[in-house]
């Protein structure tokens, strides 16, 4: 399956760590009218995922890959999983932030006194199962049954206050999430696996010995860009800012932990693990490259997103176009087709999770605190949260790409991986967004530290440690991936090899 550089163990690994947010729901479920029990374990269960998945991590470094199967169903369709490098990035992101997420989320949950807190760790809880089996796939079968599972999984996240416009979001969220990976990721497998008989992630990809017409490819590929809406593509970006009607942390749980990373996960397995980079790089249709083709609807994303993102008064609102936005980053880099433009969009995968979330953890603060949800209305407010505003305006500079960030880092690789694959046009959209990245999140700070006029009180309340410890954490991480940047980058070139990528 992948190269004989690696050492394959067949072992109940993946399984194991699988089951620990099983065990949370059966755990949240017995002790459901204790709330101290339910959160103790809640951060238990999310800090033993997280020690497991840095012992994980030093065996990606020592090039094991782990393998499980589970269940065969029909000929070479099997429900069957892979803990290889790629997998290890995305589980270190999934596991780190569930926890400090479980951290932040009692400490907002209880300040504003949410009802139904048991249902929603239990949803929690199922999402990370579900973003755990993506990312653990071994073949584009057992990848859309989890995909399914978390869109499922989600929806009472998406609609947790129950009123009108959580009921409307939550009906657009399912109609764009279920019906793009149903009506178009679907029929993209069966006629895949009725022409190759194979859904198998394998490096290099399944079509490189394979027949299909140029049109074929682009239709299919398509298909699985817009399919995969968690992507959040435009134009099936929509549900993303309906979605921010849901708590914070189920908005961050969006942006950083699952949803939208699975959507960018899921494209990035099928382009280098079924259609393959070298095939795709020979492909071209009426005399244009169909990279080419989907590199621009990328960069369409990423421009216009950004302008929308200027134009939003609610700090959410605002966030989630940036999000759209900047998950097109990945997806260029992913399309450019050249080795240091993909290590540049798994780095940037890592790093967009831990500063994006970091301003929606503090979007959440700002709301416990004053009430505040709009950028109009925090004027002052950083004379009063100079701590949360600093770390604010630090997670911005890495979503902008300014050093000494890591941002700045994933961003040269996502540069100089446009150069090294001719795409110079792609390096002026990479270099405007974040021209527009700055004109979306720097008047944030400066609203939030300009004078109030005399007479204006500002009430703040205490800020909860439980939402100020996450906030320094993943602030700090955000720098110091820049100085120890080797711990990401080892393992996304590990990740690279592994899927036959030379580089020289």
């Amino acid at each position: 399956m992948l190269t004989d550089k690696s050492l394959i163990i067949n072992t109940l690994y993946p399984l194991c760590l699988l089951m620990f947010p099983l065990l949370l729901v059966c755990i949240i479920y017995l002790f459901k009218k204790s709330d101290n029990i339910r959160d103790f374990f809640v951060i238990l269960i999310s800090a033993i995922l997280l020690l497991l998945s840095v012992e994980i991590y030093k065996s990606a470094n020592l090039n094991f890959i782990y393998i499980a199967n589970l269940l065969t169903l029909i000929n070479n369709i099997n429900l069957s999983f892979l803990v290889d490098a790629s997998a290890v990035i995305f589980l270190l992101v999934i596991s780190s932030l569930w926890f400090l997420t479980s951290i932040y989320s009692i400490g907002y949950m209880r300040s504003l006194k949410e009802h139904g807190q048991s249902r929603f760790y239990v949803f929690f809880a199922l999402s990370i199962f579900a973003s755990l089996g993506v990312c653990f796939a071994k073949n584009l079968f057992t990848l859309f049954i989890f995909y399914e599972l978390l869109s499922v999984f989600t929806y009472p996240l998406v609609t947790h206050h129950q009123d009108a416009e959580a009921k409307i979001s939550g009906r657009k969220y399912l109609g764009f999430i279920l019906g793009g990976s149903i009506g178009l990721v679907l029929p993209a497998m069966v006629y895949i696996y009725l022409k190759i008989g194979t859904l198998d992630f394998t490096p290099n990809g399944i079509f490189l010995f394979s027949h299909f017409s140029s049109l074929e490819v682009i239709i299919l590929l398509l298909m699985f860009v817009f399919g995969f809406a968690k992507a959040a593509v435009m134009p099936m970006h929509v549900w993303l800012p309906n979605a921010m009607v849901a708590p914070t942390p189920v908005s961050a749980l969006l942006h950083a932990v699952a949803v939208v990373k699975v959507g960018v996960f899921s494209i990035y397995r099928v382009v280098n693990f079924i259609f393959g980079t070298h095939y795709l790089s020979y492909q071209s249709f009426h005399g244009i490259s169909i990279n080419v083709i989907f590199c621009i609807i990328a960069a369409i994303t990423i421009l216009v997103g950004g302008l929308y993102a200027i134009n939003q008064d609610n700090i959410k609102k605002r966030l989630a176009y940036s999000t759209v936005s900047q998950l097109s980053y990945i997806l260029l880099g992913i399309f450019i087709l050249s080795p240091l433009a993909t290590a540049g969009a798994l780095f940037y995968l890592v790093v967009h999770a831990f500063s994006k979330i970091t301003l929606f953890y503090i979007a959440g603060l700002i709301l416990v605190t004053t009430g505040k949800k709009c950028v109009s209305e925090i004027r002052g407010l950083g004379y009063k949260m100079p701590i949360t505003f600093i770390c604010f305006f630090v997670a911005s500079l890495s979503l902008i790409g300014i050093p000494p960030s890591s941002g700045f880092l994933a961003k040269y690789l996502l540069l100089e991986g446009a150069m090294w694959g001719n795409k110079i046009a792609f390096i002026v959209v990479y270099l405007l967004s974040s021209l527009l990245a700055l004109f979306y999140l720097m008047p944030v700070v400066f609203e939030a530290f300009r004078k109030k006029n005399d007479g204006e009180a500002l009430i703040v309340k205490k800020a909860p440690v439980m939402c100020m410890f996450p906030i320094l954490v993943t602030t700090l991480a955000s720098v110091l991936f820049f100085f120890y940047s080797d711990s990401i980058t080892n393992l996304v070139f590990r990740a690279l090899f592994q899927i036959g990528v030379k580089f020289f």
